[in-house]
């Protein structure tokens, strides 16, 4: 339908009534359809995909950090003289 409403053979109106949708919805895969392709700025679903597991992942590997930055001031705290050692 956008391919169709693209070429401009026929008012939007006319081809949304044709295929049983509305003019809006018709105007919105059409606007979907520019930013798939390029034609007009903004995020892609694909972009807007990858942009969400990206943010998870970064979320996850920070925890991660957290959890190792944490460790290591446990141990070395454990590693100085006079704590926990029972060597003379």
């Amino acid at each position: 339908m956008v391919a169709i409403a693209c070429r401009g053979e026929a008012p939007l109106s006319q081809i949304a009534k044709d295929f049983g949708i509305s003019d809006s919805c018709l105007c919105n895969w059409m606007r979907t359809a520019d930013v798939e392709d390029g034609r007009r700025p903004a995020v892609s679903a694909g972009e807007s995909a990858e942009l969400r597991e990206l943010r998870r992942r970064n979320r996850l590997l920070e925890q991660e950090n957290e959890v190792l930055r944490r460790a290591a001031a446990y141990l070395s705290q454990a590693n100085l003289p006079g704590k926990g050692s029972t060597r003379s």
